[in-house]
């Protein structure tokens, strides 16, 4: 966990992207596929987009355990099986303050 300068209130450092709440903004840290039988898949995730700095929100979450989740990062939103979204590592954005 690290602290902001603005407040005390505790921050992951980053997290699978697959633990993020629905609405909640992110930058991707990293994309690094998991699975040895699966080494294009870091570069499929990257040509879509998902490269360090980009801004990234959970848009919806399947009713089902397994189920794909919605994925928006820049202009475009895409569906990501679990195991997909799980080799995206993201760090939480504090919210604006007014």
């Amino acid at each position: 966990m690290l602290l902001t300068p603005q407040s005390s209130v505790p921050v992951p450092a980053d997290m699978k992207l697959t633990e993020l709440s629905i609405g909640t903004c992110a930058r991707v840290v990293a994309v690094a596929s998991t699975d040895a039988a699966t080494p294009e898949l870091g570069r499929r995730l990257a040509e879509l987009g998902f490269l360090p700095g980009e801004a990234v929100r959970i848009v919806a979450k399947g009713l089902m355990a397994r189920a794909p989740i919605a994925v928006r990062i820049g202009t475009g939103t895409f569906a990501l099986r679990l195991f997909e979204a799980a080799c995206i590592r993201v760090c939480p954005e504090q919210p604006q303050r007014a």
